[in-house]
């Protein structure tokens, strides 16, 4: 059977797992992960009402057939629109995807990057750099000093949104988040999301027409100028505020909790900055922002084996497949560059804007932060769906590969690292160059 998706030769209905614990998933799902990936690679999980796709051929199969698996969820999938109060390009497919996506593609090109964002991040980067120097090895906190805050003011100023602050940006973010991911229609989460899209209308009210006067270089801008829907627009600037603020907020603590953590994997990133960018798709691999994303059949299918009927609701959850062994060796092991989530030939339907807000930034070279160090002063603390909430730092500390030597080196170009000790392996020694890295077949 062949229909452009993902197939095998033997065919047979999806297993069941009943055995899945949502609130054991909460604490941490990655043993819950794995069971499913040894049970199939797509299971139906009662507690969820979905199935879960946990292989990495399988959840690639699945992006790369949005004409089978779409974006356009309904039921309790379709809680985006909800919470954002239309429609937003990422429960599109192409060619309205496209469409909503095109204008905004120029101004977040490397290029663009630098010239209009690079000179405003950095000043941001060091704002916050100063405040966790200012409030020293017994208070400072990377999540809520650093992390959160910067995010937050590279969104106001990609958005545009000259009169809102950082904290309100953070509220309406995690407000937005909140009700994308309320399967359980608690009325107080729709209650906080709503105040929070009648707060953005607001601002959009008056920014939009200043907009088409005076266009500039901002997302909104963009969007605005488009020709496209006004419900499209607004629907669009909410979603870059949910995903915007939270992927790359929680990427910077995630970075720098792996690699403070894994010592040998940060002493040579400190040695050769140029694995930065190998040491950041690793880490989107390793400990993924965002673990899982709906679809929806749209026809009668077969996924790696297993029947699946036209409207069938998929978990794609790609915080598993990463850490699928099929795909890599050692999965669990924080040294691969990954293959899924934005790998090439791999298509993700996403705004690029968390990526390119969760890279470090330049400036955090700052000499004012080296030697800063995970503490032991508080526990750190997770988010299952996200990451790292709160990280705790101390400093300064001479010996250098410590958190705060993580925040002050950055590298650009992308090549394969110093050579490996003697008797050991390039991929037991540390990062390896992409193209050294695994592929299934």
């Amino acid at each position: 059977m062949s229909d452009g998706s993902f197939t095998t030769t033997a065919v047979a209905a999806a297993t069941t797992a009943d055995w899945v614990d949502p609130r054991a998933m909460l604490r941490d799902p990655f043993d819950t992960y794995d069971r499913l990936r040894e049970q199939g690679s797509v299971v139906w999980v009662p507690a969820l009402e979905r199935y879960l796709v946990t292989g990495f051929a399988a959840c690639r199969a699945v992006e790369a057939d949005q004409a089978t698996f779409s974006a356009d969820v309904g039921g309790g999938g379709a809680t985006m629109a909800r919470a954002l109060g239309a429609k937003p390009m990422l429960r599109k497919d192409d060619p309205e995807h496209a469409v909503e996506r095109a204008p905004i593609n120029p101004g977040l090109r490397a290029k663009s990057i630098r010239a209009s964002w690079g000179p405003r991040f950095e000043r941001n980067a060091q704002i916050h750099l100063d405040v966790l120097r200012e409030r020293g090895p017994k208070q400072a906190e990377l999540n809520r000093d650093y992390a959160a805050p910067v995010a937050a003011r590279n969104l106001v100023d990609v958005l545009g949104f000259r009169e809102a602050t950082p904290e309100q940006m953070q509220r309406w973010s995690h407000a937005f988040i909140a009700g994308i991911g309320n399967l359980a229609d608690d009325p107080e989460i729709w209650a906080r999301c709503d105040d929070a899209q009648r707060e953005v209308d607001e601002h959009l009210d008056v920014l939009l027409p200043h907009l088409l006067r005076h266009p500039d270089t901002s997302m909104t801008s963009a969007l605005a100028n488009a020709g496209i829907p006004a419900a499209a627009v607004r629907a669009n600037v909410k979603l870059t505020i949910s995903g915007g603020m939270n992927e790359p907020q929680h990427m910077i603590t995630n970075m720098v909790w792996a690699l403070s953590r894994h010592p040998e994997q940060r002493d040579r990133v400190l040695a050769d900055p140029s694995l930065w960018p190998v040491a950041f798709d690793e880490a989107l691999r390793w400990l993924s922002p965002i673990g899982m994303y709906p679809r929806e059949t749209t026809r009668a299918t077969v996924l790696d084996g297993v029947e699946l009927p036209r409207g069938a609701t998929l978990g794609v959850v790609i915080a598993a497949a990463n850490r699928d062994p099929a795909a890599f060796e050692a999965p669990r092991a924080l040294r691969h560059r990954p293959l899924a989530a934005g790998a090439p030939g791999v298509r993700k339907r996403r705004s690029p804007l968390p990526r390119t807000l969760g890279r470090p930034h330049r400036c955090w070279r700052d000499r004012r932060t080296t030697g800063l160090r995970g503490s032991a002063r508080s526990p750190d603390r997770h988010s299952s769906r996200r990451g790292v909430v709160r990280l705790g730092v101390q400093g300064p500390h001479r010996p250098p590969g410590h958190l705060g030597a993580v925040l002050t080196r950055r590298g650009r170009a992308l090549r394969a690292g110093p050579e490996t000790p003697r008797g050991r392996s390039q991929s037991e020694a540390g990062w390896v160059h992409p193209a050294r890295s695994r592929r299934p077949s």
